[in-house]
């Protein structure tokens, strides 16, 4: 367990953590989420004990992660792919980490045999790819078997079948009993390995709750309906709180009236249909709704969005 109180750190007259109270509970994966500048990575050190907090506090298994006498036991963290020594190998690497926390060798073949390593165990850290060495600073994660990790953007610059091992590993992880924390940009991956969100935006909390909970909050009710008679169900089921977007000529979106009313409605009247389909929004869409005034480098419109050549 992963228990974060009242969390505040002040660089200067800058707050980059503002009160952030939540808890990475064991046997899910925690996606923590937020815009660039949001104060995601300042959070993940201050829980690992890199930085000290200004206010409130961060434990690991009820005590703070600096008082750990076992720390790779403990938590297994991924906070910078390139944080190896670029003259030693990746298996040399690892053997250090290994031999400062009373590990074994046989750790150190198992690792980096699940990480996909065998091939460039041997070869210079500084010769790795930036998905080599996110292998590999994955691999140093999980040397300690911890029961706890703490992940930050795993899956940059890996590759379709690194990015689907990646999610695949952070599921089994926590079908195991253990507290899985990861950041991430890729919305569709976070909507696809993670169980729960922490939301944060100017170092502030925005959203402690279930992928499910937060793209229903975020999003109007609405069903596509498609019908040869897709006019005729517009102009019928349109009124207060219900809108109608048409989406083609046969067929219209219904904002506002659940799928069981439309289908209701459709059988009243005789309409014909032959799509009806609940819609809601993706968790990107989501994501950017709720984030929308704590963003801080905005781009600059497109063209035909407002934007000039």
């Amino acid at each position: 367990m992963i228990q974060v109180d009242g969390l505040v750190k002040r660089f200067g007259k800058k707050v980059a953590v503002d009160h952030l109270t939540f808890n990475v509970g064991p046997g899910r994966v925690t996606g923590f989420l937020g815009p660039n500048g949001s104060g995601k990575s300042t959070t993940m050190r201050l829980i690992m004990g890199l930085d000290r907090p200004t206010a409130g506090r961060a434990l690991v298994g009820g005590r703070p992660f600096a008082a750990s006498k076992t720390p790779m036991r403990d938590v297994g963290a991924l906070l910078d792919a390139k944080a190896a020594h670029p003259g030693r190998s990746g298996r040399q690497h690892l053997l250090q980490l290994a031999a400062t926390n009373g590990i074994g060798r046989r750790r150190v073949d198992e690792v980096i045999g699940l990480t996909g390593l065998e091939s460039v165990g041997s070869k210079r850290v500084k010769t790795y790819s930036l998905g080599m060495s996110q292998r590999l600073g994955v691999a140093a994660a999980l040397l300690g078997d911890p029961a706890a990790l703490i992940l930050d953007e795993p899956v940059n610059g890996l590759d379709p079948e690194g990015v689907a091992w990646v999610r695949g590993l952070m599921k089994r992880l926590a079908a195991e009993g253990r507290a899985v924390f990861v950041s991430s940009h890729l919305m569709s991956e976070m909507a696809l390995t993670a169980d729960w969100l922490v939301i944060i935006g100017r170092g502030r909390m925005i959203a402690n709750a279930s992928v499910a909970e937060i793209v229903r909050a975020t999003s109007a009710e609405a069903t596509r309906v498609r019908s040869r008679d897709a006019a005729q169900i517009a102009a019928a089921l349109a009124g207060p709180g219900v809108e109608t977007i048409f989406e083609g000529p046969d067929t219209v979106l219904v904002r506002g009236l659940a799928a069981s009313a439309v289908g209701e409605a459709a059988a009243r009247n005789g309409w014909v249909v032959t799509e009806l389909t609940p819609v809601t929004a993706s968790l990107e869409e989501a994501f950017i709704k709720l984030t929308d005034s704590a963003v801080e480098f905005r781009s600059a419109p497109l063209n035909g969005e407002g934007g000039t050549r």
